[in-house]
């Protein structure tokens, strides 16, 4: 440790107080101008995104599929129209008042504006496009353009088809439904998540503060947060695709961390106010401690989130866009809108306190008990009499409550050892709406259909003679059933080739065959591409790129913890218990989102595989959620380690006066994202369901027993650095707390006393 720790500048904190106070009206009014500007910048935004964005835009499979939408918009349709003959017609489909229909249809179909490649049963007679019982039966086509053009012609021309025509009911599917029906239901179900969130939060932040005063702050700073975060993205789609499943990262990070930073920070100009600070000292005070440390925890996250960066695919780059903005943002309204906001009510912060009229209410023998609550002191906190007994209770078991703790960590972990990766289709909606009642038919009583296997495009044939010696095989791979080749004219050396083999269509042995087909010689240039290419394209742009993202969130990780704690050992401590505090969530993934449990339950249906985007989402988001509790643990310790020099003493301090706050901030997380878990979209409810039992993990079994225990085992050499590490950290380190002696330069115990930890209250520093 170095010999004196370097205080803050009061220079430059003096600096900073006074340009956020200096003028707090006209900051509100400006803060109050630029959201109202952002929310006319940001209208519209889930208008503009794209519901895809799964696959890797440089993957031969990609590149095939756009040099057959524009030579061969047939060979591989995506949207497909149910015709339904019913039981009124004796021959069904082939009846001859059906046929007539349904071939006004084709035509119809085809002189669409943006819509090309059309075909149907009625004119191919192909057995894939008729169902087994004959009641029903496939017009194709493709519609041409990005996913906003596709998007705008569906919506134009679906009105004109779906329902009932004559003797027929058309009913409509295929991807271009599929992504429609998955945007709009994404849309109501987030208004709804945001309309049941809000209110929840809202009464626990009552709960929390006591004062609705103190607990409207927080939704302010999340609200700025959320629609200053849809005017970036409605601003990045004029470049860039953006996924609409961004939308739910945006509410619920937007609320979520908006409320942890206005948690720490209110709870500490409450402290400064009832020390006797007049509002703009007490402001200082603020910026200069749990300020900070909401710079830094915002800093950690965001660097977790930017890590989605490095992948080529729009969805997870969507939530690295839409996270790294709505950090900074909550973070900026939390440091520079809320001083201002607590600078104009003063004491007023502790207005309406709810908290104690309910309990006169209740019993008023006990009125003045709520007089004896600490500012700022929270129910889940207590007096810390609660924390600080189960904070001792776990560092004298040390050992045993490490290694049950990880053990139990790991055995909830076990179910991703069988994780399967697949690809996103219509079962990602509820089995009720429209596009997946058509995809569930066709599934059940088709023997084949459109695009469910592979498309070879195949480019420098010399000739028949080569293209025919090239299917031939083909064909002798075993299982698959090979159709074509068709070619774009005559003397054309582009053609295509379709091999189908049984099975789903993104399924084991569809991916198996991705490679077989590859490996097979041709004289010319050939691309592979359908849902199994896209898929083992997919998988293999993440493998190539995690290593490079996981090494910046540790790095990223380890240098910021270093910087606040001047310790070697703390960081690797870090990133070893954020991991750990992931397994549960990505055991419960497998088990009940790929397995089926609590399908019923929860209303989803399982495709026996999780999307291959999905945990790289999901660790990324978790993870930086863990170290943004982290963080605000540590700097707690830190600064009790500095002050005091016992180490056992600052853990036990730390976890009581900040183990309330962070579980109190964990659960409305958790709520938030059980709200955006509501969602009909199973990747949504994944996300949602997923990131809030990770918090709940992190904040209860992590931060509460196994972070107390591994540093009660590690001891003092939990703070030892090497000289020329403790000189760059003497240099650059950041620190929640005032200047104090540091532990090198007195003994341990030496300072100023501090009571009993179990005699702190929840409120006090």
């Amino acid at each position: 440790m170095s010999e004196v720790k370097k205080a803050p500048s009061s220079g430059e904190s003096g600096r900073w107080t006074r340009i956020v106070t200096a003028r707090p009206r006209l900051s509100l009014l400006l803060a109050l101008v630029v959201t109202a500007l952002a929310v006319l910048a940001g209208g519209g935004v889930a208008e503009r995104m794209g519901s895809g964005g799964w696959e890797d835009p440089d993957a031969r499979s990609t590149y095939a599929a756009k040099v057959l939408e524009r030579e061969f918009p047939g060979s591989q349709p995506n949207l497909l129209l149910l015709v339904d003959a019913g039981d009124g017609a004796g021959a069904g489909v082939d009846d001859p008042a059906v046929a007539a229909e349904a071939e006004r249809l084709t035509a119809r179909l085809a002189s669409e504006q943006g819509v090309a490649g059309v075909g149907s049963y009625w004119r191919s007679h192909l057995p894939a496009l008729r169902s087994e019982d004959g009641s029903q039966a496939l017009i194709a086509a493709r519609v041409l353009g990005d996913e906003k053009t596709r998007a705008a012609v569906l919506e134009r021309i679906a009105p004109h088809y779906r329902g009932e025509h004559g003797p027929v009911r058309v009913s409509l599917g295929g991807p271009v439904a599929v992504q429609r029906e998955v945007t709009t239901t994404i849309q109501e179900d987030l208004l709804r998540a945001e309309v049941i969130a809000l209110p929840v939060t809202l009464v626990l932040l009552v709960l929390v503060f006591g004062s609705a005063v103190a607990a409207l702050l927080p939704l302010g700073v999340g609200i700025v947060a959320i629609l200053g975060t849809n005017a970036v993205l409605r601003g990045l789609t004029e470049f860039t695709d953006v996924s609409v499943f961004a939308q739910n990262l945006t509410t619920a990070l937007g609320l979520g961390l908006a409320i942890d930073y206005a948690l720490f920070i209110v709870r500490r100009f409450r402290e400064e106010l009832a020390a006797g600070r007049d509002p703009a000292a007490a402001v200082g005070a603020t910026l200069r401690t749990a300020g900070r440390t909401v710079l830094f925890s915002a800093l950690t996250v965001a660097v977790s989130l930017s890590a989605m960066l490095f992948f080529p695919m729009y969805f997870l780059r969507s939530f690295a866009y839409a996270g790294v903005a709505v950090v900074l943002l909550a973070a900026a309204a939390a440091l520079l809108l809320l001083p201002a906001a607590l600078v104009l009510l003063g004491e007023r912060v502790n207005s309406l306190d709810l908290r104690r009229l309910w309990a006169r209410s209740r019993n008023r023998n006990r009125a003045g008990a709520a007089d004896e609550l600490p500012a700022g002191g929270t129910p889940a906190a207590g007096d810390g009499r609660g924390w600080a007994r189960a904070t001792a209770l776990v560092m004298r078991r040390a050992p045993v409550f490490a290694l049950a703790t990880t053990a139990g960590l790991l055995l909830l972990g076990l179910p991703f050892l069988g994780v399967k990766f697949g690809t996103v289709d219509d079962r990602q909606l509820p089995a009720t709406a429209g596009s997946h009642i058509v995809q569930q038919q066709i599934r059940d009583g088709f023997p084949g259909s459109p695009g469910a296997g592979l498309t070879v495009l195949a480019e420098g044939a010399s000739g028949p003679a080569e293209l025919a010696a090239y299917r031939d095989r083909l064909a002798a791979l075993p299982g698959v059933r090979v159709n074509g080749p068709v070619t774009s004219g005559p003397g054309s050396g582009t053609a295509y080739i379709s091999v189908v083999t049984d099975g789903e269509p993104a399924g084991e042995r569809a991916q198996e065959l991705v490679g077989e087909v590859r490996g097979v010689e041709a004289p010319f240039e050939t691309s592979v591409t359908g849902q199994a290419a896209v898929l083992v394209d997919a998988q293999k742009a993440i493998a190539g790129k995690l290593p490079a993202a996981l090494a910046l969130v540790v790095l990223a990780t380890l240098l910021l913890v270093f910087l606040l704690t001047g310790s070697v050992l703390i960081p690797v401590q870090a990133v070893l218990l954020n991991a750990l505090s992931l397994t549960a969530m990505f055991g419960a993934v497998v088990w009940v989102f790929q397995d089926g449990h609590l399908s019923g339950l929860l209303s989803f249906t399982s495709t026996g595989d999780i999307e291959t985007n999905l945990p790289v989402l999901m660790f990324c988001i978790a993870f930086g959620l863990s170290m943004d509790y982290g963080v605000f643990l540590i700097s707690r310790i830190k600064e009790e380690y500095e002050r005091t020099g016992d180490h056992e003493r600052a853990v036990r301090t730390g976890l009581v006066r900040t183990g309330g706050l962070i579980t109190a901030a964990a659960v409305i997380l958790a709520v938030v994202m059980v709200a955006i878990g509501s969602s009909r979209v199973t990747n949504t409810k994944m996300l949602g369901l997923g990131i809030a039992l990770a918090v709940l993990m992190d904040a209860l079994v992590v931060r509460s027993l196994l972070v107390p225990a591994v540093m009660k085992l590690t001891g003092r050499a939990t703070w030892w650095a090497p000289a020329p590490l403790r000189r760059l950290h003497e240099r650059f380190g950041l620190s929640e707390g005032e200047s104090a002696p540091s532990p090198a330069a007195q003994p341990p115990g030496a300072g100023t006393p501090e009571p009993e930890p179990d005699r702190i209250p929840a409120g006090s520093r």
